[in-house]
């Protein structure tokens, strides 16, 4: 009976979202979402839904649960040094107008990490950064930009003196990084990208998702960059053998778009 449960209702949360749990690792996923809904005083999973759909708050509540929205600034700080220090001056060797993507950019440190990296080398106004996420409730978060401090813990001091604003106890992004920055909704495992990306970050996402769903997303993140264009993902992940989606290892964790 449970499992039938869980496919049925994995067939009406597609059905209604387009979002196919199939997709990502069933213990983990079916783990933490068996919690929420045990915390949420329902039996099973149907029931579970039919109350969602209803409810937008407890809607919300699910799909942040289901998407894991852990961010925060400056991540792993000495790689993103090494994306400005390396690869960013690489790139703009071929392209002086650099097209960037923040793929499942979660509440936003991480695309406004890529717009401090870019106006530090003088190239804020003249390069484009597109930050999506599968989670509504997320982008707005990311777009109303306002943060608790232990989101800046890896934050240079500089740049926390530079690109927010202390307003009581939440740290504001300064307009300059927040206009830059657009934000868009998108299913990663379903959705067509776009192409000629001299850049696209994703990090500790990938994790979460089946072999044969990472596979794919591989070969379209792949097919999203420029040849030489950098793909830069999370701490905890590796991608065997890059050849297979026309890329080559560059650094630890970022890969490079082969050249024909």
């Amino acid at each position: 009976m449970e499992d039938k449960d869980w496919e049925l209702f994995i067939k009406k949360f597609k059905d209604m979202t387009a979002i196919d749990l199939n997709l990502y690792k069933e213990n983990q996923m079916k783990r933490r979402l068996s919690t929420l809904r045990q915390k949420r005083g329902f039996d099973t999973f149907v029931s579970y839904f039919d109350t969602m759909i209803r409810d937008k708050e407890m809607f919300y509540e699910f799909l942040d649960r289901m998407t894991i929205n852990v961010s925060e600034f400056w991540r792993n700080a000495n790689r993103w040094e090494v994306l400005m220090q390396r690869f960013i001056p690489e790139l703009l060797q071929e392209n002086r107008r650099l097209k960037t993507w923040s793929a499942a950019c979660s509440t936003g440190e991480e695309p406004y990490t890529l717009s401090m990296v870019l106006n530090e080398l003088n190239l804020l106004t003249t390069s484009t950064v597109l930050a999506t996420d599968i989670d509504d409730g997320a982008i707005e978060k990311a777009k109303r930009a306002i943060y608790v401090e232990t989101s800046l813990r890896e934050v240079p001091s500089k740049y926390v003196q530079k690109y927010f604003t202390k307003k009581e106890l939440m740290f504001h992004v300064n307009d300059q990084l927040k206009q830059v920055v657009r934000f868009q909704k998108q299913n990663l495992l379903v959705d067509t990208f776009d192409s000629n990306y001299d850049l696209i970050i994703c990090r500790n996402v990938i994790i979460y998702f089946t072999e044969e769903a990472k596979h794919n997303l591989y070969h379209k993140f792949a097919k999203a960059l420029r040849p030489g264009g950098i793909l830069f993902i999370g701490s905890t992940e590796q991608i065997f053998n890059p050849s297979q989606y026309n890329m080559e290892p560059a650094d630890t964790f970022f890969y490079r778009k082969l050249r024909k």
